[in-house]
């Protein structure tokens, strides 16, 4: 069964390219550059999982980042931390030590702006350039090439890499300089807490007034309460279904990262200080790999 949903890819020159980490997000937005044309060199910690890639897609499989980058245009990534991008970068078997000058690493992993800065100042050094480039649209939008990326770095790196990119995204857009992209996700999260937290109350009030929310959510989404989650989650909450991709796990890193920048540069966060809590109740209630809008379960 195919990973990736059909597409209509823009019209780009074949170019050879790396991708390094294929999880939930990479897999498919690797299966979309094979679709579009490009020749992919995939690695995977996990062997197995790059195995598989390359016997759905084509392509080649290789052992190391190091690797997976040498004569490539263009490498991309998406993985877990901080310092799962230094092992995939740095050292004897990174990215960065396979890489011809000139070549682009674009970094689709949520990690801080430091390290993004960080790197984008190791590769500056050695003849390459790095573009920080985290994503907004969860799993299906990694599997319907219709990725939201916010970039930091280099505009000529970014005029470069645009086109390649746009076969897993609908917008890849420059936000400023190094570590801007990551920034600009952290805004996307710190909306996204408040508004699934606001969501869970309403839906819990509502069937606690004994509403038909399904038809509530129905009206109120064609007024000034209507929001990407209420259109696209609301109806699976009022369900109990909390398989939709993106894991409380990983929106608990994401709001780590952002409380480590307010606390860096001011800001005062204390609703999504709050909603950072809520999910820690929804982990001790097992719910690590719910989908985010499972806030709702600590409410009933």
């Amino acid at each position: 069964m195919a990973n990736i949903n059909a597409k209509t890819y823009e019209s780009t020159p074949s170019r050879k390219v790396a991708f390094l980490g294929l999880g939930v997000m990479g897999y498919p937005m690797a299966g979309h550059l094979a679709r579009a044309g490009h020749t992919v060199t995939v690695y995977n910690r996990t062997p197995a999982k790059a195995q598989a890639w390359v016997a759905e897609f084509g392509g080649k499989l290789a052992a190391t980042p190091r690797e997976a980058a040498t004569g490539a245009d263009f490498i991309f990534a998406c993985v877990g931390n901080d310092d799962d991008l230094r092992s995939i970068t740095l050292g004897a078997d990174g990215a960065f030590a396979g890489m011809a000058p000139g070549a682009i690493f674009v970094d689709h992993t949520t990690a801080s702006a430091e390290v993004a800065r960080e790197l984008a100042t190791a590769a500056r050094q050695i003849g390459l350039q790095f573009i920080d480039a985290p994503v907004s649209g969860g799993q299906a939008g990694a599997q319907n090439g219709a990725l939201t990326v916010m970039c930091g770095g280099d505009q000529k790196a970014f005029d470069a890499a645009r086109p390649v990119a746009m076969a897993f995204s609908r917008a890849f857009t420059l936000m400023g300089a190094s570590g801007s992209g990551q920034l600009t996700k952290m805004v996307n999260q710190i909306c996204i807490a408040g508004l699934v937290q606001g969501l869970s109350e309403a839906i819990a009030f509502g069937q606690n007034a004994g509403l038909d929310m399904l038809q509530v959510l129905d009206v109120i989404g064609k007024g000034a309460a209507q929001s990407w989650q209420l259109d696209n989650r609301g109806k699976t909450m009022v369900a109990d279904q909390f398989d939709f991709g993106f894991a409380v796990d990983w929106m608990r890193k994401d709001l780590g990262l952002v409380m480590e920048e307010a606390r860096r540069n001011g800001s005062r966060l204390p609703v999504t200080a709050l909603v950072d809590q809520f999910y820690a109740d929804i982990q001790q209630m097992g719910g690590r790999r719910w989908d985010t809008s499972s806030l709702i379960k600590r409410l009933k």
